[in-house]
């Protein structure tokens, strides 16, 4: 066996490495408006020399002199550092001192928004929800205790995810018992929460209704199959039962909801803060940078004149310097974001200006690559810039990358975005005949007479993605 050691040795390699500005600036580009709130405000929590000033704070004129350092090439190079941090200082306020509606923004206006931000309520779970109702029930605390490992193995769609003999064993509980206590839970709001399946949520749903023995009840309880494979005169002909009736059975039974502890879902609303809001103002599209809820920032004036005096050390110097580079890059980052993301919304709202007019169906294609090439950026910069941000425009309020989508060739040699092309399919099945619904072959034939160029399977494939039915499944009777 040879002899084992251990060695020193060296080795380059080359990779690469993204600086931590550097990441800063990219995290920033990409954040939606809310989340980069909050980094700015960690920023603000951790570095003293920046701070922030409400918008009607005169911007400070900043010419920075270093004393007893001139001929210290480190402190001329900060000192154009200095220049160039206040003339960014004060094209970001610019940003901040725009009329908003003939009026300057004002420190109310932060108020009216922080308040807006800080209403947002979590409602109401729908384990809080039970766990209300089993405190007002008439059991005593130990079959409470058996309530709540029920409620507590109950998902978020309303179903009873556990076996009753795993509750029963876990809880140290008869079997049967722990059926009456599930009893007891089935009997809350909502109607069929505690189910086991389908079939038992929905006919739970149906008792509450009084309609145990009716048509529905029969056909949900022996022919749920059937009735999810629209296979409607099957089931006519094994109840017999007209078909007419069947069908107003299958109307009803879709009404019914197959996930009751949905409208409890625990995840808070989306709170959606628009990057971009455009507006149409004496026939021209203005595009306006939604900064409201971002801190207004500028380099400290107390760190600014410390640098100034002469009995100001090095240690302190040099700290204060580190924070002043961290703040002005910040600030720098901040500006190149918002000036970024007005420049592809700009290019966004020239290519989409017939959308803006009249909608969906005028929906231009548009790739990023192209956009990129305009705006004299990177690909991969405007999916980033776009990622997770709003745009609040006259047909309400879209995600920027909705607005990039391929496109199909139509007869007269023009190209028509793909989400025109799903919106005409969706708008087809809407207005169609019930009773003879159309085939993904007639759409066809109808987007073709139209001039589009389209497959059977791309149709198949947007009327899938679209989350319509085929054409059997969508059949109506009487």
């Amino acid at each position: 066996m040879p002899a084992q050691s251990l060695q020193l040795s060296q080795e380059q390699r080359m990779h690469m490495v993204l600086a931590p500005q550097l990441r800063q600036s990219l995290e920033m580009l990409q954040a939606p408006a809310l989340e980069l709130r909050a980094m700015i405000r960690a920023e603000l929590d951790q570095n003293p020399t920046l701070e922030e000033v409400s918008a009607e704070t005169t911007p400070i004129e900043v010419e920075p002199t270093i004393t007893g350092e001139s001929e210290d090439q480190k402190s001329l190079d900060f000192r154009k550092e200095f220049e160039i941090l206040a003339r960014l200082d004060d094209e970001w306020k610019e940003y901040f001192f725009q009329e908003k509606e003939n009026r300057p923004y004002t420190s109310a206006d932060d108020e009216r928004h922080n308040f807006l931000i800080d209403s947002i309520t979590q409602k109401e779970s729908l384990q809080e929800h039970l766990l209300r109702q089993l405190a007002m029930t008439e059991l005593d605390a130990s079959d409470r205790a058996l309530g709540e490992v029920v409620v507590g193995s109950i998902s978020d769609d309303g179903y009873l995810t556990t076996s009753i003999e795993d509750l029963a064993t876990t809880a140290g509980a008869n079997v049967a018992h722990m059926q009456d206590i599930l009893t007891v839970v089935q009997d809350f709001d909502p109607p069929g929460v505690g189910s086991r399946d389908l079939r038992e949520c929905l006919l739970f749903q149906l008792e509450r209704l009084g309609k145990h023995d009716s048509l529905p009840a029969r056909i949900v309880s022996t022919h749920l199959e059937k009735l999810a494979a629209r296979k409607l005169q099957d089931i006519a002909r094994i109840l017999k039962a007209p078909v007419e009736e069947v069908e107003s059975a299958a109307v009803f039974i879709a009404t019914l909801d197959p996930k009751p502890g949905r409208p409890y879902s625990s995840e808070a609303s989306p709170y959606v803060t628009p990057e971009v809001v455009v507006k149409k103002v004496d026939g021209t599209y203005l595009i306006l940078m939604n900064d409201d809820d971002l801190p207004r920032l500028r380099i400290s004036k107390h760190y600014r004149s410390l640098m100034n005096e002469a009995d100001t050390g090095k240690e302190v110097r040099d700290y204060i310097q580190e924070r002043v580079r961290s703040s002005a890059f910040l600030i720098r980052s901040i500006h190149q974001r918002q000036n970024t993301i007005y420049r592809i919304a700009s290019e966004i709202v020239r290519v989409q200006t017939d959308f803006l007019e009249n909608g969906v169906s005028h929906l231009r294609p548009l790739t990023m690559a192209e956009v990129a090439g305009v705006v004299g950026l990177h690909e991969t910069t405007v999916s980033r810039a776009v990622a997770g941000k709003h745009m609040q425009t006259p047909q309400g309020v879209y995600e920027m990358k909705y607005f990039f989508t391929p496109g199909l060739r139509t007869d007269d040699g023009s190209v028509v975005s793909n989400k025109t092309v799903k919106d005409a399919i969706d708008t087809l099945v809407r207005d169609e005949d019930p009773s003879n619904p159309l085939s993904d072959q007639e759409i066809l034939e109808i987007l073709t007479k139209r001039g589009i160029q389209i497959a059977r399977r791309t149709v198949a494939k947007y009327r899938i993605a679209l989350k319509i039915a085929p054409s059997h499944m969508r059949r109506r009777y009487g």
